[in-house]
């Protein structure tokens, strides 16, 4: 993964949905501490939110930490959406083509075996290389967060963690954004 080429894409960390999901309070951190280096090192942050009337908006502890959490209408990292998908909700397809050259993409979120799968298959059938962050995605059941990843890992997705994400996007120690990052690891 390359800071330059890589876009991290947030799928669907809402209100009323990630309480159901497992380990919800992990899979929270774990976006903050993306987000965190995404926004120290020039990567794009994207934000999806699946039918947001029924589901809320995104979960308070990303929202506060996005650039511009505005709806993209108004030029911000939010899309809403009601397709599993994110590619066919309006406004994604140009959020993506906005960071021209960025051919990564680095995806987080949930559930991991429908709207983070849906999407991660369609990237790839566009020609996006996709790594998907194992420790920053879940389901309701363990069970098909497994079998979400296994799938997505048969389509050519990779799968990493968190901190796999910050030090290749590093790339080396010594730098202050090395220093500054490094430190959130616990």
């Amino acid at each position: 993964m390359d800071a330059a080429r890589s876009s991290l894409l947030i799928i669907d960390v809402q209100e009323k949905l990630y309480p159901a999901c497992q380990e919800p309070e992990q899979t929270i951190a774990n976006c903050r501490f993306l987000v965190t280096c995404a926004n120290r090192l020039g990567v794009p942050v994207i934000v999806t939110e699946q039918y947001p009337r029924g589901l809320g908006h995104t979960a308070k502890p990303i929202l506060d930490l996005l650039e511009k959490p505005s709806d993209a209408a108004d030029g911000g990292n939010v899309v809403s959406k009601i397709a599993f998908s994110a590619i066919p909700a309006d406004g994604f397809i140009e959020k993506m083509e906005e960071n021209a050259g960025r051919d990564q993409v680095v995806v987080v979120g949930m559930e991991t075996h429908v709207c983070v799968l849906q999407t991660v298959m369609e990237l790839i059938e566009r020609g996006r290389e996709v790594y998907v962050v194992a420790d920053a995605v879940t389901s309701r059941s363990m069970h098909d967060k497994i079998f979400g990843l296994e799938r997505m890992r048969d389509a050519g997705a990779k799968i990493v963690t968190r901190e796999s994400v910050m030090f290749e996007w590093l790339r080396v120690a010594g730098t202050p954004e090395f220093k500054e990052l490094s430190a959130l690891i616990k």
